[in-house]
């Protein structure tokens, strides 16, 4: 497997012409469905937010954008305890992101700020250290990877694969720097009862967005 940083150089090598043909290619229009902001029965939905990304969107306080990635948690007496790496998006009592609207607009309140990881689903390109949402792809062509969604299959502009494409590329390079970023920023933490510490690029933090030591 190549280093992170040999992926990274990839990923900022990436031909964004070359990714729109995929694009246009495998062909996608969003329906509106909601399925990519919403939560299976019994599937957490754990959509990948960057700390940046996490104070664009914060008005208030950072558990009400984000949460600690579940994954690598377990279940202590009082909740979920231990370490993790990552954030997810906020979900309500439902599973389903918080910034969905599905009963007024059927859409995304944050939509013109809305994560890379929303701009770009359901592509990924095929690098290491980059992530695959919503489970294996379905369809790919060349680099690109296509993800479970209805809209697959349809016309798509030569505008809108160009757009999508570079947010795809954008995904692919911060994703890359940010798992770099935790790995050489993370110190194991040892967590009291009850406790939540999570890694990310820039160091260890609370659930609450606070670094650890503050």
């Amino acid at each position: 497997m190549d280093s992170l940083e040999t992926e990274l150089a990839r990923a900022r090598e990436l031909d964004t012409a070359s990714l729109a043909d995929a694009i246009e290619s495998i062909g996608f229009e969003c329906t509106h469905c909601g399925a990519c902001c919403t939560a299976e029965p019994d599937d957490d939905h754990t959509a990948t937010v960057f700390p940046d990304e996490v104070r664009e969107l914060s008005e208030s306080e950072w558990r009400d954008v984000a949460r600690p990635m579940p994954y690598g948690l377990e279940d202590g007496p009082d909740g979920p305890e231990g370490e993790t790496f990552e954030w997810a998006l906020q979900t309500d009592a439902c599973g389903d992101c918080v910034f969905y609207d599905g009963d007024e607009t059927g859409g995304c309140t944050v939509h013109d700020d809305r994560p890379l990881i929303c701009h770009t689903y359901p592509f990924s390109v095929a690098l290491g250290g980059t992530s695959q949402p919503m489970g294996e792809a379905v369809d790919s062509e060349g680099m690109v990877r296509a993800h479970e969604c209805e809209g697959l299959g349809r016309d798509i502009s030569r505008s809108e694969a160009e757009e999508l494409a570079a947010a795809l590329k954008e995904r692919a390079v911060r994703e890359l720097e940010e798992a770099i970023g935790v790995r050489d920023n993370y110190e194991p933490v040892v967590t009291a009862t009850g406790e939540v510490v999570v890694h990310d690029s820039e160091g260890p933090k609370r659930p609450d967005g606070t670094p650890v030591g503050q």
